[in-house]
């Protein structure tokens, strides 16, 4: 496995790290849930777990200073710039990930609609191993005070709501994908 924790010493302060690390626990122990009832190969199964922990690297360059990032980016565009950072790292899957996993995925559209800083570009999770660390992350929250607790299936339909029924029914096909 990548040394994810070194990688996140080269872009992150100590303080996002520990976040990181405890959030990417938390995403990477569901994540292999999935990977379990699906019986994916070793080879997914190892950008799952890595990418648990490198999915957020991109933060580090974020206006973010809750979770100790003091980069001057919005936070919209972590995804991305993970992306960024991953691909200069040698990554290409991983920066897929990083780009591809905010909410259930961003479309175009979602992109105009809102206005948001982004290319426009289609980056909604394509891979078993993108749908698996979107999913996953759905469940876990950054916040310092609440790292490792798991948000309820109707706390996650409800968030997604707020940006369309399109969103919580993507939420929901993933639920019945990958779940026994």
């Amino acid at each position: 496995m990548l040394a994810v924790e070194q990688l996140l010493q080269r872009y992150c302060t100590e303080r996002t790290v520990e976040i990181l690390m405890v959030h990417g626990k938390m995403v990477a122990g569901k994540a292999l849930e999935v990977c379990g009832q699906l019986q994916v190969d070793a080879e997914t199964r190892k950008l799952v777990l890595e990418s648990a922990y490198l999915h957020d690297i991109g933060v580090c360059r974020t206006a973010a200073p809750d979770i100790g990032c003091n980069g001057s980016e919005p936070y919209i565009r972590h995804g991305l710039l993970g992306r960024e950072l991953l691909e200069a790292e040698g990554l290409p899957l991983h920066a897929l990930i990083c780009e591809r996993h905010t909410g259930v995925g961003l479309t175009v559209q979602d992109i105009d609609r809102q206005q948001l800083p982004l290319p426009r570009r289609d980056m909604t999770p394509h891979s078993l191993a993108e749908r698996i660390i979107c999913f996953s992350d759905l469940f876990f929250s950054k916040n310092p005070s609440r790292l490792e607790h798991e948000k309820s299936v109707a706390k996650i339909r409800e968030g997604l709501a707020l940006f369309g029924a399109d969103k919580v029914a993507i939420f929901d096909d993933w639920l019945h994908e990958f779940s026994a």
